[in-house]
Formats: C-alpha cells, sequence, structure tokens
C-alpha cells in the first residue's frame, strides 16, 4: 500500500485531482478539510458530491453534525479507519485537503498525556503573562492574543506543573504518518483569484443562501461551523447588511485570503514535497505509484 498526501489552497484543483489519480491508482481517499467532515454543508465547503466521488471511497466527509464538534484527534481516528480499510482491501491511501495543521500534526505527531484543556483562572493577558515569565522561549512564539494556543500551553502548565517547554521534552510527540510522501499543488496569483472568483459564483448559483438558511434554522449560530468562510458573509447578507453583489465578492475575497494563508503554511511547514503547477504534478503522482 503506498500513501500520499495532495495539498494545495482553496480552489486549486486538490478534488479533481485526487479523484483523477484515485480512478488510476486504486486509491481510497481521505479529506483533510475541516469543513468538508459535516454533513449537510455540501455548497459552502464545496466537497465533492456523491455523483462526482463515484465508487471511490472517502473518508472525512460526511462525518459529523453541524452542531458537533471535531479537532485534529477525531482527525487522527478518520486517518487510522482509512489506512486500515485501505490495508484490508487492498487499496492505496490519498490524503487530500487544505486544512495544512491537521496534516502537520500526521507527519508530527501530538505529544500525549494532556487531554482536556482547563478554563483560565484570569484574563486572557495576564494568563499571557504568566505563562511568558514562565516559559519565555514557548510563549514567544504566540500571539497574545491566541486564545487557542494560550489554553492549550496553560493546560499543559496546570495538569503537569511544568513549562510547555519542559513537558515536551519529556513527552516527545509520536509521529503517526512518518514518511508520507507530499505533493503540493502550485498556481499563479493571479489565475488562482480567477479560480476563487468562478467557485465563489457557482455556490452563488448552486444555492449557498438557501443552504445556510436551512443550517441557520436547524443549527442556530452557535456551532463552530456557522463561522466558516461563505456562512459567516452569507448571515451577514440575511441580516440586511450586505447585498448580493457584496455578498458574493465578500466570499470571494475572504476565500483569497485563506488562499494566502494556507500558501504560506505550506510553505513554511512542508520542507520535503514536490511542488508543481496541476499538469505536470498528475505525472509526477502517477510516476510514484508507478515505482
Amino acid at each position: 500500500m503506498k500513501e500520499i498526501a495532495i495539498i494545495g489552497s482553496t480552489a486549486s484543483g486538490k478534488t479533481g485531482l485526487s479523484l483523477e489519480i484515485a480512478k488510476k491508482t486504486n486509491s481510497i481517499i481521505l479529506s483533510l478539510d475541516s469543513l468538508s467532515v459535516y454533513k449537510e454543508i455540501d455548497i459552502a465547503s464545496a466537497k465533492p458530491t456523491k455523483e462526482e466521488r463515484g465508487d471511490i471511497i472517502h473518508f472525512g466527509i460526511d462525518e459529523i453534525l453541524p452542531n458537533e464538534k471535531f479537532d485534529v484527534i477525531q482527525f487522527f481516528d478518520c486517518y487510522k479507519r482509512a489506512k486500515t480499510y485501505a490495508q484490508e482491501n487492498s487499496k492505496n491511501l490519498i490524503i487530500v485537503g487544505g486544512t495544512g495543521f491537521y496534516l502537520k500534526a500526521l507527519i508530527e505527531g501530538l505529544s500525549t498525556g494532556i487531554e482536556k484543556e482547563v478554563e483560565l483562572d484570569l484574563p486572557l493577558d495576564e494568563t499571557y503573562q504568566l505563562l511568558l515569565n514562565l516559559d519565555k522561549e514557548y510563549m514567544s512564539k504566540i500571539a497574545s492574543n491566541d486564545t487557542y494556543r494560550i489554553r492549550k500551553a496553560y493546560s499543559i502548565y496546570r495538569q503537569s506543573g511544568m513549562s510547555p517547554s519542559k513537558y515536551f521534552e519529556l513527552n516527545p510527540k509520536e509521529p503517526i504518518a512518518k514518511d508520507l510522501k507530499i505533493f503540493e499543488i502550485l498556481w499563479d496569483k493571479e489565475e488562482l483569484r480567477e479560480r476563487i472568483n468562478q467557485r465563489t459564483s457557482l455556490m452563488m448559483k448552486e444555492g449557498i443562501i438557501d443552504e445556510v438558511i436551512y443550517l441557520e434554522k436547524k443549527y442556530k449560530r452557535s456551532p463552530n461551523s456557522m463561522f466558516s468562510i461563505g456562512i459567516i458573509e452569507t448571515l451577514e447578507f440575511l441580516d440586511g447588511k450586505i447585498g448580493k453583489k457584496q455578498l458574493e465578492e465578500k466570499i470571494a475575497l475572504n476565500t483569497a485570503k485563506l488562499a494566502k494563508r494556507q500558501n504560506t503554511f505550506n510553505k513554511n511547514q512542508f520542507k520535503n514535497k514536490t511542488s508543481n503547477i496541476i499538469e505536470n504534478l498528475n505525472s509526477d503522482i502517477l510516476k510514484y505509484f508507478s515505482i
């Protein structure tokens, strides 16, 4: 069994490429997308339709309801289920998507032992200062308004009695997919922006407004999934804050900003990868499978 990851920014053509490769290499697919995991969020997530998926087995799509939580530990579970299925059925595995943090965690692993987050006893800025005084080297890499990472660091400190640096030294990360081969799709910035505009226009035609009306009625606005690009802007439209033209423009703009962040993350975090334009990358991947 061979396993690879196909990465690239949103709207870079990852889904289409993965389906094409899967058909030619007897592969199943694991979605690496933090929005496609939700059932009923189909248009906003731009997940492949059932027709597009055909007989290619997918994991990581339609795993949970929009009001349920999903994190990296659950993604690990999806990966393990996908890999087991591939091994038992003599298939290859293609991991594809834009949630780079999940892929980085899969390759590098996570330190074990701190399963639960604790509530902050102090305001965020005071908690940050406390941790900074305790572990300057570690905390200097975290922004003072990064609530998620500050809570993680504080949880480590409270539950282990150690600074984050000391804790990670004594509890090294355990890689789950250490030797995963990574392929990255590259696009010219202007061409990618045009693809984003086209995809946003398609979302509007496919009925993203009706999808968000349905989601809001059924799940309200509090779930994390309701703060995703495409959904949050449509809620603004439904509140009468922006018009339909502005809605499309705003979704496209925020998607372009996301694409920029994804490209920066992929560039900085994944050094050992094959990067190419999509046509050539197709050949690169098929060559790898033929080895």
